[in-house]
């Protein structure tokens, strides 16, 4: 069009450059050009307009088919062994003897440590003997009160002296056992720092031995206090394990009903199925199912537009792009719930649908599903 413009600019100027003495033949030289000119404009035009009418932008879109939509709620945790506990002395004292060492499995009230209590097992054994003592005093008083001989006062006072003596003895070997370390749990001793010779003390680093029960393992997370009313025991939840490259589906165990102060989040916990695999402090990531609907129109995220009067998308309207206002709902991998705006059947345009304007010719060249 530019071309035919210049062209009339320039046949124009040569017309005036040149002044023949007839003006009617110059009119009549001029109509003949301007005719010529009309004709080769309109039909370039022609052509322009059959070319415009057949194109089309280039998109992609997907029909509308209402299904199931569940958000998740995704936040990452760790695994917990269910029995993971550190065993102590009661007392402090010299380590004398250590049974086992890390890897050994213990069984719940196993010795697997002693400290010295060579002052109270002599003092043990002292009480034993007074114990003895007045056992054999009691017997004789009280085959002499069986007989009716002495009184009942010399029978009831070797009676008392009798059970002072044998508390005094269980006493003592009570306080001798504080100086063991004694498995609280049957587990997998999995950490153990003593040394023979060392002084140990209750709950003193380095004092203790940590058993594992491996084969009872849970996971362990801390969910923002933003899902509390949303994240429930007993909600559908998909466990991904990194390091092992394994996943399960299974459904929250526990979930807390306390906001921590401090970090504002509530935790949960999962328990797991025995795998040797799994491991505590392994990395877990969870995806907790908060919202779940049936019959949900859901579209890619990448369809929605947005502008200050709100969120819209495109569909194919016969050819042409229609442009719908649009409600949203959760989103969840990369997928939008539309609670309003979209029907069942409505062909949205997600690839391209940024270069369209309402209205606009739009070719479909993906699939529609």
């Amino acid at each position: 069009m530019k071309k035919i413009l210049y062209i009339s600019a320039v046949l124009f100027l040569a017309a005036c450059s040149h002044k023949p003495t007839d003006k009617k033949a110059e009119l009549a030289d001029l109509k003949k050009q301007q005719a010529t000119l009309n004709s080769k404009i309109a039909a370039l035009q022609t052509e322009l307009g059959t070319q415009d009418s057949t194109k089309g932008t280039d998109v992609s879109a997907i029909t509308i088919k209402p299904g199931q939509f569940t958000n998740y709620v995704q936040i990452q945790g760790r695994i917990d062994a269910q029995d993971n506990v550190t065993a102590y002395p009661q007392a402090t004292a010299t380590i004398t003897a250590i049974y086992v060492k890390v890897g050994d499995h213990v069984s719940k009230g196993e010795v697997l440590a002693q400290l010295d209590n060579s002052v109270l097992i002599q003092n043990v054994a002292q009480a034993q003997a007074q114990a003895n003592l007045s056992n054999t005093l009691y017997q004789r008083q009280k085959n002499l009160w069986d007989q009716k001989i002495g009184t009942e006062v010399q029978f009831l006072q070797a009676q008392t002296q009798l059970q002072t003596a044998q508390k005094q003895v269980a006493s003592l070997r009570q306080q001798a056992d504080l100086y063991r370390i004694v498995s609280p749990i049957s587990g997998v001793v999995d950490q153990m720092d003593l040394k023979l010779g060392a002084v140990a003390s209750p709950g003193s680093q380095g004092s203790g031995i940590r058993i594992v029960n491996a084969d009872v393992l849970k996971v362990k997370a801390d969910v923002p206090e933003s899902y509390s009313s949303t994240v429930n025991e007993g909600d559908s939840v998909k466990i991904l394990f990194p390091d092992v490259n394994d996943s399960l589906t299974t459904r929250v165990s526990f979930a807390a009903k306390v906001i921590d102060p401090n970090s504002r989040s509530f935790g949960v916990e999962v328990k797991l199925p025995h795998n040797s695999e799994y491991r505590p402090n392994m990395t877990a990531v969870l995806k907790i199912a908060d919202y779940s609907k049936r019959n949900a129109i859901v579209i890619p995220v990448n369809a929605i537009q947005k502008s200050d009067e709100g969120d819209y998308v495109y569909i194919n309207n016969n050819g042409f792009a229609k442009r719908k206002n649009i409600t949203e709902g959760a989103t969840s991998g990369g997928m939008t719930e539309i609670t309003g705006g979209l029907s069942s059947g409505d062909q949205v345009i997600t690839e391209g649908a940024s270069e369209l304007g309402d209205g606009d010719k739009v070719k479909i060249l993906a699939p529609v599903n």
